[in-house]
């Protein structure tokens, strides 16, 4: 009896919301500064990413077979090894230019399907290798002719919840748009609960990004928002949105349900910089966390939680994309305001 009672009391991390409905909730336009959120991106386009792009999720390249990219109009091959190893190098083939990611992995060796050159991830006949990193559950790949920076070792990965107590997803799409169209859209936090009301209510900005005056740790958005369950049920949360490099943006969960949890969103260019119609593709991966006892049986579902996972980010992004796309649009014809 007294062990049940030193336990914890359960507490269902569900609030019933009794708000303002969607036209009388407060206006936020005044407070979304256009200069503010331009300065935001300045500053997050000038962090260096040593060249590195992400270009899927670490599931996608599987062994035995080749995974095809396209980052900053270069056509690039994935493919591991026996053992799991990552690999990565241009997609067209030194020969005659066959696109190696219809070609087929043997033995950790990848054979072109036109005339069987045999490429095991070393160089060979002017082809290159590519630098390349799994995180675990994101593949990044440099490229330094086309970040044009000082190459670095390592991305910058974002800290995560500990391996092996997440459950994570990755969602991928495509906009005509440029990847600093997709950071802007993210680092808009206050367009949240008037653009996206299926998915959240209530957000306030209770702190601003404090630019460089403190450093990069400060420069953040620190938000109070309740993630809408169904009707009026709503889980609430306090999160921070950074950007730690150009091309990423990460909100992490810092108080409330579900602390330590990340939504990574990067955007990676697939066409070369003076491309006419930008197509940028966003990938996006959650780390889901909890420190309840019964997310253990979360975990054990991972693959049945993934894909609405997917779904729940593949909503947001239909709208979000379309926020990006029209900044593009604006910009590229010089009718942004501001």
């Amino acid at each position: 009896m007294a062990d049940r009672a030193d336990r914890p009391r359960w507490t269902s991390p569900l609030r019933r919301r009794r708000g303002p409905g969607w036209a009388e909730q407060t206006p936020t336009w005044r407070d979304a500064r256009p200069a503010l959120i331009a300065d935001t991106l300045k500053r997050a386009c000038a962090r260096p990413s040593g060249n590195w792009f992400v270009v899927g999720a670490s599931r996608d390249v599987r062994p035995g077979r080749p995974c095809g990219r396209t980052v900053g109009g270069v056509e690039v091959v994935l493919w591991r090894s026996p053992a799991g190893e990552l690999r990565a190098g241009p997609g067209v083939c030194p020969h005659l230019g066959a696109p190696l990611r219809d070609s087929r992995v043997v033995c950790g060796t990848l054979v072109c399907h036109w005339h069987g050159l045999a490429l095991d991830g070393s160089a060979f006949a002017g082809w290159q290798p590519y630098p390349v990193h799994d995180d675990g559950v994101l593949v990044w790949v440099r490229l330094d002719a086309v970040g044009g920076e000082e190459p670095s070792e390592r991305p910058v990965v974002p800290v995560r919840p500990a391996p092996g107590s997440g459950v994570d997803a990755v969602f991928t799409a495509v906009g005509r748009c440029e990847p600093q169209d997709v950071v802007a859209n993210r680092l808009d936090p206050w367009h949240g609960s008037w653009f996206h009301p299926y998915s959240f209510v209530d957000l306030t900005v209770v702190r601003e990004p404090r630019g460089d005056q403190e450093g990069d740790e400060d420069d953040a958005f620190v938000v109070d928002v309740s993630f809408r369950v169904a009707g009026r049920l709503v889980v609430p949360v306090r999160a921070e949105f950074t950007a730690p490099e150009p091309r990423t943006v990460l909100m992490r969960i810092t108080d409330g349900e579900g602390a330590t949890s990340v939504v990574e969103t990067h955007a990676t260019p697939l066409t070369a910089a003076d491309a006419r119609q930008p197509r940028t593709a966003v990938v996006e991966a959650v780390v889901a966390a909890s420190e309840r006892r019964g997310f253990a049986l979360a975990r054990a579902a991972a693959p049945v939680l993934r894909p609405l996972m997917r779904q729940t980010a593949g909503r947001l992004w239909r709208d979000d994309l379309a926020y990006a796309e029209r900044r593009w649009e604006l910009r590229s014809t010089g009718r942004f305001p501001g």
